[in-house]
């Protein structure tokens, strides 16, 4: 199929999927008993979110299949899961998925911590001039990774994501962002490299499409080199591409696109926000032996192997993906860039 095909189809199944939901949760809700303790925790919301994900796989020879993607678990999502899949027949690639989280969090509850410094292999100390990889947070965030710089107007700033940069709804543009992260050891104001400029704003049961944010720098001195040299230039995800990223936590790795365009997919972002819904995402699977990303790389700048970038990292999952190490979930960067009025810098 072509990618206006595999969109069609991907379109019906998603309907189809939705009516099969619906009635499993009409089933369930009138399985419970009612009276005391019958409320609805948010663990209970967590497990009826929407957990069955559908988007375009890439296949080989070129075309497109359905990419169905659903929570290891749920035993209900994979009998949806199997039935879209019969549905679409034989263009379809079906993958089981751990839970997906993202992948810093704040302080106080958040979805994931990052992995602890000592075992981290990437730039977890004092950096300056700052450059991309290194380890970045609000000042009220334990550590993500910064991703790249941008050029808002003429001015430089820092872009990393949401969940990086503010951590939750109580942050405000002005806040201080450090370099170090918090939990590698930065603090305010002596490692302040910048303050919170701008977001995206998160917020639950509005569905989203990028989990990003700016810090204006106080030093506009930086390093804009990545491992494949300087990335100036962004594409749109084909599928199928070998992609690589440097991050706080697993410093260079190398991957793979296996899927685009994948609606709702359910990521944990703690009490703060609970499970949030994004649209039109980006999934990576390890070409390596370890994972693509873990705890802490949130933030990265994700690139083909020529130096395109092509999107902004921001959740994954501790298992799924060939080497089953996980799977990693990426904003298309012209999304996140259009929605902060940002460009590259060069």
């Amino acid at each position: 199929m072509d990618r206006d095909e595999a969109r069609e189809i991907k379109g019906q199944l998603a309907d189809f999927a939705r009516d099969l939901a619906a009635g499993t949760e009409a089933t369930a809700s009138a399985a419970r008993p009612v009276g005391e303790g019958a409320q609805v925790g948010p663990a209970d919301r967590d497990a009826w979110a929407p957990t069955l994900a559908l988007g375009l796989a890439p296949r080989e020879g070129g075309g497109y299949g359905i990419a169905v993607r659903y929570r290891l678990g749920v035993p209900a999502v994979r009998s949806i899961a199997r039935r879209v899949a019969s549905e679409a027949g034989p263009v379809v690639d079906v993958r089981r998925t751990g839970r997906i989280r993202a992948l810093s969090r704040s302080t106080g509850t958040g979805p994931r911590p990052p992995v602890v410094t000592a075992l981290a292999a990437g730039e977890t100390g004092r950096v300056r001039p700052l450059r991309p990889g290194v380890s970045i947070a609000h000042v009220d965030v334990t550590a993500g990774t910064l991703g790249a710089f941008v050029l808002v107007g003429d001015t430089l700033h820092a872009l990393s994501n949401y969940h990086v940069l503010a951590g939750s709804p109580r942050a405000q543009v002005g806040d201080a962002v450090v370099q170090p992260g918090p939990a590698d050891g930065g603090r305010a104001p002596a490692d302040q490299v910048g303050t919170l400029a701008a977001t995206v704003p998160l917020a639950p049961g509005r569905t989203a499409t990028v989990d990003a944010a700016i810090a204006l720098l106080d030093d506009p001195d930086v390093e804009l080199d990545y491992p494949v040299g300087r990335i100036t230039t962004t594409a749109v995800a084909l599928g199928g591409e070998t992609v690589g990223k440097i991050g706080r936590t697993t410093a260079v790795t190398a991957g793979r696109v296996t899927a685009l365009e994948l609606d709702d997919v359910v990521v944990g972002y703690g009490e703060d926000l609970g499970a949030l819904r994004f649209d039109d995402q980006i999934e990576v699977e390890s070409t390596g032996t370890g994972p693509f990303s873990r705890g802490g790389d949130s933030g990265s700048l994700v690139y083909r192997a020529d130096g395109v970038a092509l999107g902004l990292l921001f959740a994954g999952s501790e298992t799924g993906g060939e080497n089953g190490t996980g799977l990693t979930y990426v904003n298309p960067i012209d999304t996140v860039l259009a929605a902060l009025d940002a460009r590259l810098a060069r």
